[in-house]
């Protein structure tokens, strides 16, 4: 275990005994479903679900929820004109989400 994480064990312990940990949101409730979390990293996640509390999403993941909310509009409609146009408006959110992903990744790298 290095430092780092015996320091930061010691002061949750700390805390625990000081009773700060007690009375938070969601206490002794399971852990929410995540699965989109799997495919982040666990700071990432954890930032995001910060700025979602805040109600601040970033561009990509607001990217992803139009794209899915696409996805599912467009497996109701038949083939023709209007699913074409579906499947174009889809492929374009898919294609900005990817580049806002990108952008993050980059800017993290410094």
């Amino acid at each position: 275990m290095s430092w780092l994480s015996r320091l930061a064990e010691r002061q949750i312990l700390k805390t625990q005994l000081k009773g700060g940990l007690q009375g938070l949101a969601g206490e002794g409730k399971p852990l929410p479903d995540r699965p989109g979390d799997a495919f982040v990293s666990a700071g990432d996640a954890a930032g995001f679900r910060i700025m979602a509390e805040a109600g601040c999403l970033p561009e990509e993941i607001t990217l992803k929820k139009q794209a899915l909310a696409q996805a599912e509009h467009l497996a109701t409609l038949p083939e023709g004109p209007e699913r074409k146009a579906a499947m174009a408006r889809l492929a374009d959110l898919q294609m900005r989400q990817a580049m806002a992903e990108e952008a993050r990744r980059a800017f993290l790298k410094g």
